[in-house]
């Protein structure tokens, strides 16, 4: 699961640079993009995160 959450960031990373910088996208539209391309993003970040392996600390109450 963990790879396909980084294959999903570096594309929605890639995918948001290419609509901000190269697509020729404006207004409205390239707004849409962007948000798009933002949430697949944070939503890769998020699952990351939440899969992440936890270190249990040791003499901590």
């Amino acid at each position: 699961m963990r790879p396909l959450f980084w294959l999903l960031l570096a594309v929605g990373v890639v995918a948001n640079v290419f609509v901000t910088t190269f697509s020729g996208l404006t207004g409205a539209t390239e707004i849409v993009a962007s948000a798009g391309t933002g949430v697949v993003a944070l939503g890769a970040g998020v699952g990351l995160w939440l899969t992440r392996a936890r270190v249990r600390a040791e003499g901590r109450a």
